[in-house]
């Protein structure tokens, strides 16, 4: 399946009259989604690389498959499904970088493409959006809660608050418009739960009634932190890209996604993992936590680790093993 590729005004170009970005002044082409919150990333990238390089970027609007169909995520095959159209129209040349949502991309590295930066991560957390301005220890029992994640089903479920899970799709404004009292949806649901992240880069953190502590709802690998891709034989846009890398983002999104790909855990499964930098008696380290909840909410394993920034994919593949041993394999296969 080829990629729709769509031009909406200045700010972005169609592939077939782009330069070829191989020349040394050319303008680099970007490839994203059409949502309001992956043109905000990407022009907040695009424009950080013009910053630091001088190189003009545009952007290139690709249409995916999770754009298009309304299905849930998990049925769709998780969360790639909005990353596949943008990696095919890179590697046949037609953009030269892209910028994901680092939660959203599989595990596995994908053949011919490299991460070639992570900017400064936003704040990983969960954020809630209800009602009355109600926290969620105020919300009664029964009441209705938005979530298209498991791992936010599964461990919302656990904390025995009797609330109903509702589960949704959709843009930021479609799900923040489903919350009673909204003026721009139905307002049929009491709350819903967003990554803070996402609110925060669109101008939205005003509608947050409680930014969710970890202790509550552990956030997801790589939550609020952008992917930057490019063809790994492009040499000049590896370098340009080079100088928007943050090494800490870096080491605790590693360490974070090593735990998700040790446990054999797809994107959509309701896996958790938040890794922190700390100063320890050697320096910075990494503090990990991870978690794998049963998606009704009645079990699950939490553990953690520590070590250095250096050891971030090996901190994370063991915090893995020690979550296996304590059961989750089996709470995740209970959960499909």
């Amino acid at each position: 399946m080829t990629a729709d590729v769509q031009t909406t005004g200045p700010q972005t170009t169609d592939v077939q009259g782009a330069t070829a970005a191989t020349d040394a002044g050319a303008p680099l082409r970007l490839g994203t989604r059409a949502s309001e919150l992956a043109r905000t990333q990407s022009r907040t990238v695009a424009d950080a690389i013009t910053a630091a390089t001088g190189v003009p970027v545009e952007l290139v609007l690709i249409s995916t498959e999770g754009d298009r169909s309304s299905v849930a995520i998990a049925q769709l095959g998780g969360t790639g499904v909005f990353v596949a159209a943008i990696r095919r129209a890179l590697l046949a040349g037609e953009v030269d970088l892209a910028v994901h949502s680092y939660k959203d991309l599989p595990t596995a590295p994908e053949p011919g493409l490299i991460l070639a930066a992570v900017p400064p991560r936003e704040d990983p957390r969960d954020a809630l959006v209800a009602r009355d301005g109600l926290t969620l220890g105020e919300l009664p029992a029964g009441s209705r809660i938005g979530t298209g994640a498991p791992r936010r089903v599964a461990q919302l479920r656990a904390l025995g608050l009797g609330l109903e899970i509702v589960p949704i799709r959709g843009n930021v404004d479609t799900r923040l418009g489903r919350v009673a009292g909204a003026a721009d949806g139905p307002g049929d649901l009491d709350a819903v739960v967003l990554a803070r992240a996402g609110l925060s880069r669109i101008g939205r953190t005003d509608r947050i009634t409680e930014t969710l502590d970890p202790l509550q709802v552990l956030p997801a690998p790589a939550q609020g932190a952008l992917a930057v891709e490019c063809r790994t034989s492009d040499a000049r846009t590896r370098e340009l890209l080079g100088r928007l890398e943050n090494s800490t983002a870096r080491a605790c999104v590693v360490a974070e996604r090593a735990t998700l790909a040790a446990l054999e855990a797809g994107c959509s499964a309701p896996v958790a993992a938040y890794a922190e930098v700390a100063e320890g008696e050697d320096g910075p380290e990494l503090f990990l936590r991870a978690s794998v909840t049963a998606l009704d909410g009645s079990d699950g394993v939490r553990g953690s680790a520590t070590g250095p920034l250096a050891d971030a994919a090996a901190l994370g593949r063991a915090l893995a093993a020690e979550l296996l041993d304590r059961g989750a394999a089996e709470l995740m296969a209970a959960s499909r």
